[in-house]
């Protein structure tokens, strides 16, 4: 199984070979001083938490020997034909993989956009030729996003892009054409005078994202591109049998192996953390609307599942939307209720000793009335400092600066994210069922690879297992 991973654009990334034998195939010599790429695997994967019942079962020098004989890292990078990798290895690497999982993305929302065309859909078109060379392959799995679908409303069924596909009615989506426009305007801000060419280049590219995004009918860079990726794959995948997995947000792990562990902050997180320092007064969030949110564990185990059974399905393409919505929906309210009960029971304590007093959060429903409020207490009280600095020859310039550009950053932000906060989608995920409903047939017994979110209490699971998980994992 080839996994490939990718770090940003200056980033180091890395292939990760397992061999489900329990063997490997490219075996690094244990004499030899790690390279860089195995010691970023120790740090980045296999030092975390999340591995800690596997240390406890072979101590810390057994898991370590453990380790080394199911993974072997390569150097590489999805955004580079044959993914950076020499001939000699990747003639090797063809014979051996099976099964090719693709997690490789940059997942910023406001990621300039030649990053995210390289990472999110070249990567694809790279790793799909790749593909093709491997004489023994079963399937490859795909890890897109649910909201690849677009800021819809009403039900969202699991079906794949066509080509040209958009989001919005007039329009068509040609990938080749996007790549050329980002090379002429790149060009196109070189050739400007003045200034810093770098920073102009990022502030470009990251407007430029934004707007093509929009253009074709999505919210941000990192969701169209995502979609992007997908209709690539569509287009490119011929005979080799193909899964998409699209999950939604993805929460901290429910139950295996350590509930609670997650790495990263997601959007829903915002809410927690704020409250948690108390340094966040208001959100934009309606709380009668669904957070689509599904456990890490859940995609994890979906993703295994979805392996076995399309293994060697010649030329097939199915799509699976691996959350909660339709079956188990989960109001914004339930995170909000089970914070204010998790922090009134276990208040936090100032650096004296005193019980800090938990605020309630005020939320806005509509973007517009959050544009109101921000108006109001912040942009008018500008203007005002604005006049007075004026008035007194620029005496408060650095102030005004600071603010304005901080309330520059907040609007950006909601500009950003507001339509996720505000997501009125359902995600169908009828295909999936139908593989859990297979799975329980063929091993009723095993309850190892639950991915039903029916089996999710959303009350218990908030207040018990991921708000302590986020001030563990996230704030430590």
């Amino acid at each position: 199984m080839l996994e490939i991973h990718h770090y940003g654009a200056c980033a180091c990334s890395y292939l990760l070979l397992y061999c489900d034998e329990g063997h490997v195939q490219f075996r690094m010599p244990t004499s030899s001083p790690r390279s860089l790429v195995a010691t970023l695997l120790w740090q980045l994967v296999t030092d975390t938490e999340l591995f800690c019942l596997l240390k406890e079962k072979h101590g810390k020098g057994g898991f370590e020997l453990f380790v080394e004989e199911k993974v072997v890292p390569l150097a590489g990078d999805v955004i580079f034909e044959n993914m950076g990798l020499d001939a000699p290895r990747l003639e090797e690497l063809a014979k051996e993989v099976d099964i090719i999982v693709n997690g490789a993305a940059t997942t910023n929302f406001y990621e300039r956009y030649d990053v995210a065309l390289d990472v999110n859909v070249m990567g694809v078109k790279y790793l799909c030729q790749f593909a093709k060379k491997c004489a023994n392959l079963k399937m490859l799995l795909h890890v897109s996003t649910a909201f690849a679908a677009g800021d819809r409303e009403g039900l969202i069924m699991e079906r794949p892009f066509k080509k040209g596909e958009t989001l919005r009615e007039g329009t068509y989506l040609d990938i080749d054409a996007e790549l050329r426009l980002v090379g002429d305007v790149k060009k196109e801000l070189e050739r400007q005078d003045g200034g810093d060419k770098t920073k102009r280049e990022r502030k470009g590219m990251k407007e430029l994202g934004l707007e093509r995004s929009r253009h074709f009918g999505w919210s941000n860079t990192y969701v169209f591109t995502k979609a992007m990726g997908e209709m690539l794959l569509g287009q490119l995948h011929g005979a080799i049998p193909v899964v998409i997995l699209r999950p939604s947000i993805i929460t901290s792990i429910l139950r295996d192996p350590l509930p609670g562990w997650m790495q990263g902050t997601r959007t829903i997180d915002t809410i927690i953390i704020g409250y948690a320092k108390q340094n966040l007064s208001c959100f934009l969030a309606d709380l009668d609307l669904t957070m689509d949110v599904i456990p890490g564990d859940m995609v994890a185990n979906a993703m295994m599942v979805a392996m076995v059974a399309h293994s060697e399905e010649q030329g097939a393409e199915v799509m699976y939307h691996a959350t909660s919505s339709l079956r188990n929906p989960a109001p914004y309210g339930v995170l909000y209720e089970s914070g204010r009960r998790h922090f009134y029971e276990n208040p936090r304590l100032s650096k004296d000793g005193q019980v800090i007093p938990t605020k309630e959060m005020h939320f806005f429903k509509t973007i517009a009335s959050f544009h109101l409020y921000m108006l109001i207490k912040y942009k008018l009280p500008l203007e005002i400092l604005h006049l007075v600095n004026l008035l007194l020859c620029g005496l408060f310039s650095q102030l005004y600066d600071d603010l304005t550009r901080k309330y520059k950053f907040v609007m950006h932000l909601v500009d950003v994210y507001g339509p996720f906060a505000l997501f009125k989608g359902c995600f169908d995920d009828i295909n999936l069922e139908r593989l859990r409903l297979t799975m329980t047939k063929t091993s009723p017994e095993d309850d190892m690879f639950n991915f039903d979110p029916k089996t999710v209490d959303w009350n218990d699971y908030f207040y018990k297992i991921h708000i302590p998980g986020v001030l563990k994992y996230v704030l430590k």
